[in-house]
C-alpha cells in the first residue's frame, strides 16, 4: 500500500496557508515535510498535528492507495 497526500495539498489551497505556514504551526521537521511532497510514511504523531492544525480528520489530508503492479 503507498499514501497519498494531494488532499493535504488541496486543502492548504483551500485554508489559504502555505506548505512553510503548516510547518512551522505544527512544528514538523523540514525531514518530515519532505516525506510529504514524496508521498512517503510519516509518524502518526505528525499526522494528528497536521489534523488539529487543520482542524480536520486523517481521510481529509491522505488517501492509502493499492501498489502499483510492477
Amino acid at each position: 500500500m503507498r499514501v497519498s497526500y494531494k488532499k493535504l495539498w488541496k486543502l492548504l489551497v483551500d485554508l489559504d496557508m502555505s506548505k512553510s505556514d503548516l510547518r512551522k504551526a505544527t512544528g514538523l521537521a523540514t525531514g518530515t515535510m519532505t516525506k510529504l511532497r514524496r508521498d512517503e510514511d510519516i509518524s502518526m504523531d505528525a499526522i494528528k498535528r497536521i489534523c488539529q492544525v487543520c482542524n480536520c480528520n486523517i481521510g481529509d489530508i491522505m488517501d492509502i492507495l493499492p501498489e502499483e503492479d510492477a
